[in-house]
């Protein structure tokens, strides 16, 4: 059982080498300034890309923000490719102005699928095209500053641009506050911190932009593992040779899952995306890594090693209990071990989780004892992932299912919510 408790030291000792300089981050995102350029905004026309499946209940809200943007809306062309649905979702986009476009396709199933074909009827019926291509899930809601703030940025030069990820519902449950809160740190302490150090960000799902360069680039939307939003930013950083820059005042807000399964399911697709991304593009990257590029060492370390390690600390765990078991071994130094080291990790995501609160507090949409509570169950949240991991690397066939997004507008005004254009 010796030989247990070394392991496990050794492997937080990994852990604490490969993650070490997100630590430097923290301050960083802090203190640190982004120095940018003042340069006067140029006015471009933006293509808004919405892919959504059955989604009735929350489109129309999104469309709703776009139409309050205060950029101007005749420079804002609005696109819904209806994927699959059986509801009104066609219906309540075209009532709102967007150009909707349907598809059929049951055998090639995900967003990126959906964006491809979408992209593609653009080329067709738009050929002129536009100057940039904003990305948004049906679900997502927009501070009213949103669309001018991306231009901004977007008029420095920068070919893709990430923004800043709140959510519409972080006090619902522990598993929407778990979510909400990586993506608040993600935010703030990994995109923020890459854009201070004039590294490259990485996209993450939704609430992004690219141009028009990089649309002509892909001639649709070339990406389709199972986290098409990780291999496109890799695609960018490692083969095209761009920096994802990000833009912290684009504030838009995203629902999080709050059933378990859904949330096991959608990380099981993360989990196997990963081994895919790792796959496909981990030699460039170690390529990367070896020529100095810093950005490739930090791209790894979205995919790896945190899954490896994990699944690596449960078999060992596991095989040597067993192992102690059938020799009859004094398991108290394993159990010691293993209780030892879960503690240790609570404590330290406690301390990531409360440093992203305090610094995000006034944006986070929920009452106080809320945002506390979320920040002691954020542990518990990220230790899910123990058993995702294990089981992404068993469970092969894998395939991309919709989410179910309720939270209205309406909704979120009864749970005591205020929608983006009321936050101030």
């Amino acid at each position: 059982m010796k030989t247990l408790e070394f392991l496990n030291w050794l492997i937080c000792l990994l852990f604490a080498i490969s993650y070490s300089y997100q630590m430097v981050y923290i301050p960083v995102a802090l203190f640190g300034k982004k120095k940018e350029g003042k340069i006067e905004p140029v006015l471009h026309d933006f293509a808004v890309l919405i892919c959504a499946r059955n989604e009735e209940r929350v489109i129309g809200d999104l469309l709703a923000s776009i139409k309050r943007q205060t950029y101007p809306r005749d420079r804002i062309h609005v696109f819904v490719m209806a994927d699959n649905c059986t509801d009104r979702t066609a219906e309540i986009a075209a009532a709102a102005g967007a150009t909707v476009y349907c598809r059929e396709d049951t055998e090639h199933v995900g967003k990126g699928y959906a964006l491809d074909a979408l992209m593609r009827h653009i080329k067709a019926d738009f050929p002129a095209g536009f100057d940039g291509y904003l990305v948004f899930d049906a679900d997502n809601l927009l501070k009213e500053d949103y669309i001018e703030q991306m231009n901004i940025t977007f008029s420095q030069g920068h070919d893709i641009i990430t923004s800043y990820r709140n959510s519409k519902n972080h006090g619902q449950n522990w598993i929407s506050s778990g979510y909400a809160l990586w993506f608040l740190r993600e935010s703030r302490y990994l995109n923020g911190a890459r854009s201070i150090l004039n590294t490259s960000c990485a996209v993450s799902g939704t609430g992004f932009l690219f141009s028009r360069a990089v649309a002509e680039e892909m001639d649709g939307w070339p990406f389709h593992m199972l986290i098409e939003d990780i291999e496109f930013s890799i695609y960018q950083i490692t083969e095209r040779g761009r920096k994802i820059a990000y833009c912290p005042k684009a504030e838009l807000f995203d629902e999080q899952p709050i059933k378990f399964k859904q949330s096991w399911r959608q990380r099981l697709r993360w989990g196997r995306g990963y081994f895919q991304i790792l796959r496909h593009y981990g030699g460039r990257l170690l390529k990367g890594i070896f020529h100095g590029r810093f950005v490739c060492y930090d791209m790894t370390m979205i995919i790896a090693p945190a899954f490896i390690l994990t699944t690596l600390a449960v078999i060992i765990n596991t095989t040597l209990c067993v192992w102690g078991i059938i020799v009859g071994a004094n398991l108290w130094l394993a159990v010691n071990s293993i209780l030892q080291t879960l503690v240790n990790g609570y404590l330290l995501v406690v301390v990531v989780g409360g440093i992203t609160m305090i610094s995000e507090w006034k944006r986070v949409q929920t009452s106080a004892w809320r945002k506390i509570l979320s920040v002691l169950t954020f542990p518990l949240f990220m230790y899910t992932y123990i058993p995702v991991a294990l089981a992404a690397i068993f469970h092969r066939h894998v395939e991309w299912k919709p989410i179910d997004h309720t939270m209205s507008v309406e909704q979120m005004q009864e749970k005591g919510i205020k929608p983006p254009d009321e936050t101030k």
